[in-house]
């Protein structure tokens, strides 16, 4: 069993759910915790002086804690029912990493070698309050404090509020410069989430580009009623305008090359079998290379989201959530990847990543694993033994030649 599997293997039961297989660890939740607890204990028995910042982020130093430092790592949380690589893969390979430097005698922090971090950034993947990389957001300001406070998750609690619950300060939550200038360099690893590696036939790529995406919500509105004393005639059902929008959402992505477009998340109010219901709140993700284009594919599908919605007598609002432009990487620090790992491809990502929201502020970068299902955000998702044994040295060789 390789180091790698084997810290996974420490962990493979946390937030294991029953339902929908695979994991759900939404961030501060019981399973979530726990994987910090285990990543601070894993990184204090590495000797890693470990401190978790006014924005949830945990940071592990190998060396003296100062600015311009070289920092990896990852993410712990997960979607519902997600698969046990996304985010824990680039946290377990980072720890791996830092035991393979000290076997080669590396030093970070001496002799003319800067200092690292190994970081763990809170909801990364926006399962709770609906924003994907709030942690990195609030680290750099790409997120206004005051709207990350009043966020609220399903039950109603606030960010701020779970923020307190876990011993932070709800008015510090924020953008952060001065954690911001600990980074000098960023590299994270991470499964990759497609079939890239699969048809290039190589188990490591560093990322060239992630997608430009966003996510918005639509809320149709209609009139609750009895499902058995309620005329068909009669209705105006935001059920049935929900499912046109969801096929009008397939279609128009459809008919754009290199465009997706998915709704993943439909809520009816107030959801009762034998009630047709008065509100349907849907999530739609929507991504393309050029944000123009991101922008004209939620533009036309918002356009036959109104004239669904008034067909059926309702009506319909569109709300931006989050909207994330397509990043390009640092080339400076992408040619020194290269340079490193020679073997690699380039390799566009279309999912987005805390690498993405730095990559804006910071020198940053990303390598992708190979995942031999090429299916993520699932529980077959899925990494060999040997690729996670060469993850860690890929990472290691990376940082070794970054310090």
């Amino acid at each position: 069993m390789s180091k790698v599997t084997s810290l996974l293997g420490a962990i493979s039961e946390v937030g294991r759910d029953a339902s929908r297989g695979g994991y759900s660890r939404p961030v501060y939740s019981t399973a979530e915790l726990d994987l910090r607890s285990w990543f601070i204990a894993e990184a204090e028995r590495r000797g890693l002086a470990v401190n978790t910042d006014r924005n949830g982020i945990i940071w592990a130093w190998y060396g003296p804690e100062q600015d311009d430092s070289l920092v990896t790592g990852s993410h712990l949380d997960s979607v519902p029912g997600g698969g046990a690589f996304d985010g824990p893969l680039g946290v377990a390979a980072a720890l791996a990493a830092v035991d393979e430097l000290r076997a080669r005698g590396v030093e970070p922090g001496r002799n003319g070698k800067r200092s690292l971090a190994v970081t763990v950034f809170p909801e990364e993947e926006g399962s709770r309050f609906g924003i994907a990389c709030l942690g990195s957001r609030l680290l750099t300001g790409a997120i206004d404090a005051d709207k990350a406070r009043n966020l609220k998750d399903a039950e109603g609690n606030s960010f701020a509020e779970l923020s307190a619950r876990n011993g932070l300060s709800a008015e510090r939550l924020g953008a952060d410069p001065e954690g911001l200038a600990r980074i000098g360099q960023f590299i994270e690893l991470h499964v990759e989430q497609g079939r890239g590696l699969i048809e290039l036939d190589s188990p490591v790529a560093v990322a060239g580009s992630i997608l430009g995406h966003g996510r918005w919500k639509f809320t149709i509105s209609g009139q609750g009623n009895h499902a058995g004393t309620t005329l068909m005639t009669d209705r105006a059902d935001p059920m049935v305008a929900a499912a046109q929008i969801i096929l009008s959402a397939q279609k128009v992505a459809a008919a754009q090359s290199e465009a997706r477009a998915t709704v993943g998340r439909l809520q009816p109010i107030p959801g009762g079998t034998n009630v047709i219901a008065s509100r349907v709140e849907l999530w739609l993700d929507v991504r393309h290379p050029d944000d123009a284009v991101t922008a004209a594919v939620v533009q036309k599908i918002h356009g036959q989201a109104q004239i669904a919605a008034a067909n059926e007598g309702c009506t319909v609002t569109l709300t931006e959530e989050s909207l994330s432009p397509t990043t390009g990487f640092d080339q400076g620090l992408a040619a020194e990847l290269q340079r490193l790992l020679p073997a690699a491809p380039v390799l566009d990502s279309g999912a987005g990543h805390d690498a993405g929201i730095l990559a804006s502020y910071l020198p940053a970068g990303m390598l992708f694993i190979r995942n031999p299902t090429g299916i993520s955000h699932s529980p077959e998702e899925a990494v060999e033994d040997r690729d996670a044994d060469s993850a860690a040295a890929l990472l290691a060789d990376v940082l070794q030649g970054l310090l």
